[in-house]
């Protein structure tokens, strides 16, 4: 068995109360890796989720089986706001914008170096969390080109370059009230999105593919 997290992808049904414990052990991960770093302790894991670290360790063995769970409660996250503004928004590049502001909300950037190590990217958990994510953002953009909106040298990866650049924590203790400037500096990303361009951009449209060479 390597470093790389070998995580079930099969868990045992959970009563109610039990799922209301996971889902507040994940999302207080989640907000406290953003905070302090993927080596965050579990006590302050289980005093932010408000459960006894007894609770924790039922849920989650280790801290890659964790990590596994949060990566994937993110791609969740995000693929539902995808596919929520797509459906609600009437006008494409509306629904583009909504799930662009709602997307920074999840700080992306701060999470990606925390949950590259120590996961098993070809996991069958990730790997459909993975394309249900790719799929839905996929689709808003190609309804905000097809809408004439959404100019057409960019692709899906420039996209999550500019959110991922937004959300990446600055060094230093300088810049802790960085994250209220976020909305409107994506603001000014998302009018450069909109067609006719105005200027030629260089180099060649970001795929999801070029993002995830390593």
């Amino acid at each position: 068995m390597t470093g790389v997290a070998r995580v079930k992808s099969e868990q045992p049904r959970l009563r109610a109360d039990a799922v209301r414990n996971r889902e507040r052990i994940i999302a207080a991960a989640r907000e406290t890796m953003v905070e302090f770093g993927a080596e965050v302790s579990f006590d302050e894991i289980a005093r932010r989720a408000g459960v006894g670290n007894a609770t924790l360790y039922r849920h989650f063995t280790d801290r890659h089986e964790l990590i596994h769970h949060v990566t994937l409660s993110v791609m969740s996250r995000i693929a539902d706001r995808a596919e929520r503004a797509l459906a609600e928004e009437p006008d494409a590049f509306t629904a583009l914008r909504r799930f662009v502001h709602d997307a920074v909300e999840e700080r992306i950037g701060a999470l990606c170096p925390l949950l590259s190590d120590g996961i098993d990217p070809a996991h069958p958990d990730l790997l459909a969390a993975r394309e249900r994510l790719d799929a839905a953002v996929l689709a808003v953009m190609g309804a905000a080109r097809d809408s004439g909106r959404l100019r057409t040298d960019i692709a899906v990866g420039d996209l999550m370059v500019a959110l991922t650049q937004l959300t990446r924590p600055l060094p230093g203790s300088g810049c802790l009230d960085f994250d209220k400037f976020v909305h409107r500096h994506l603001q000014l990303f998302l009018d450069g999105l909109q067609a006719p361009a105005r200027s030629e951009l260089p180099g060649s449209a970001v795929t999801l593919e070029d993002l995830r060479r390593r």
